[in-house]
């Protein structure tokens, strides 16, 4: 062997060791100043109100925060407002696949002995489940939620066990379900922070269900049957997109109202108000008070490229990482504060990674109180292979002839 080819063979060597070192190491972290924003909702003091509903609850369904609370976890008769649930399982089984808008829901015997509220749906009836989503949601038909509950549980008695375990699953501590309707009956209770808990869970992980509870007036039955809301905000309130009403002569008059203007959404609940207009007027109020008093930012937007960071055993290409998830805050309106990121990538990342794969973890704090704002996983906005020989040894080719 030559001394000119020791030389090459020795380069190639040391070039070869120090690859495998200079990409063995992990992009760990990053802190990144954020422009002010506004500020913490912390400022603002408890309102007081003079209701004469029993109890009532405001909720902002991004964070999650309370923001008005009155005897939020006394056990009451929710009334139809139980449909939310009912609601919420029927979304979910949608939404996983498991059923269809155009599937075909059976009236029952049992569900068409239903009172209250009703379409007078007939025993063998079928109607599609985008209808019964309808009359459920627009004019609390008991009939059809009966029906729905026996064609996903199988019976209503199975379904209603259903509607416990999620209620157990969200932390409803004060909730127990006997039926999927909310006709009054022993041992069927919930609280006000509980609805509004199960009503965050609804519209955050199933919003297409605002398309129905939205609807002022529409019909069934090819237009032969007219439906009409029984929740007054729908037509005439500002940005209200739902939720459930509820009434009987012990429960009184209940509601679950939603509302959203901009990026802001508010959840109210007022339970056993004495008649329907004072049920509306003080949801109203509850919703009025949050519009005016507070607001919700968007801190970091879903897909926006963060970083191309270098990773193992790819030489050739750095991978571009993007925000999965969008972070809110809600601020008290007029008021200003600075955030930071901090950005963590996983240990030992290599070459092989899928689009959409989760590489790290983004976390957004207060930077004057170090209060968490809120985190997002990050994720590879590419596919990036491993490298393989032909570009490794072009890499040290090319870095050869730099050196000489």
């Amino acid at each position: 062997m030559t001394k000119l080819s020791k030389i090459l063979v020795s380069f190639f060597i040391i070039n070869i060791i120090s690859i495998n070192y200079l990409y063995s190491v992990s992009y760990i972290y990053e802190v990144k100043k954020q422009e002010p924003i506004e500020s913490s909702v912390s400022t603002v003091a408890t309102p007081t109100f003079e209701f004469e509903s029993q109890c009532q609850v405001l909720m902002e369904p991004t964070t999650g925060e309370i923001l008005y609370a009155n005897n939020e976890d006394e056990h009451m008769l929710p009334a139809s407002v139980t449909k939310v649930m009912t609601m919420l399982l029927i979304m979910e089984q949608i939404d996983s696949g498991a059923l269809s808008y155009t599937d075909m829901v059976t009236c029952s015997k049992k569900a068409s002995e239903m009172g209250g509220s009703q379409i007078w749906f007939k025993e063998g009836e079928q109607i599609t489940v985008d209808d019964a989503l309808k009359a459920i949601c627009v004019v609390s038909a008991n009939d059809v939620t009966v029906a729905m509950a026996e064609l996903i549980g199988g019976s209503e008695e199975n379904f209603v066990a259903m509607m416990n375990e999620k209620a157990k699953e969200l932390g409803m501590e004060n909730t127990h379900f006997v039926n999927s309707h909310g006709i009054d009956e022993e041992g069927h209770y919930t609280s006000a922070k509980d609805i509004a808990i199960m009503a965050r869970e609804l519209i955050n992980k199933h919003p297409n269900i605002l398309n129905y509870t939205s609807i002022w007036m529409d019909t069934l039955r090819n237009g032969e049957f007219g439906l009409s809301s029984t929740n007054k905000l729908i037509r005439f309130y500002d940005g209200a997109t739902g939720l459930k009403t509820g009434y009987t002569s012990n429960a009184l008059y209940n509601l679950v109202a939603t509302a959203t203007r901009g990026d802001t959404t508010f959840i109210s609940v007022v339970l056993k108000a004495p008649t329907s207009d004072i049920r509306t007027a003080e949801t109203k109020t509850l919703l009025d008070y949050g519009f005016s008093t507070y607001e919700v930012k968007k801190i970091c937007s879903s897909n926006t490229i963060l970083d191309e960071i270098d990773v193992n055993k790819n030489i050739s290409q750095k991978l571009e990482t993007r925000i999965e998830n969008d972070i809110y805050k809600l601020m008290n309106k007029g008021q200003k504060t600075d955030t930071e990121q901090v950005i963590t990538y996983n240990e030992d990342l290599s070459a092989g990674i899928e689009i959409n794969q989760v590489v790290g973890k983004l976390e957004v704090y207060d930077k004057t109180t170090s209060e968490k704002i809120g985190e997002s996983n990050i994720v590879s906005n590419m596919e990036l292979p491993k490298s393989n020989l032909k570009e490794y040894l072009g890499f040290i080719i090319n870095k050869f002839f730099l050196i000489i």
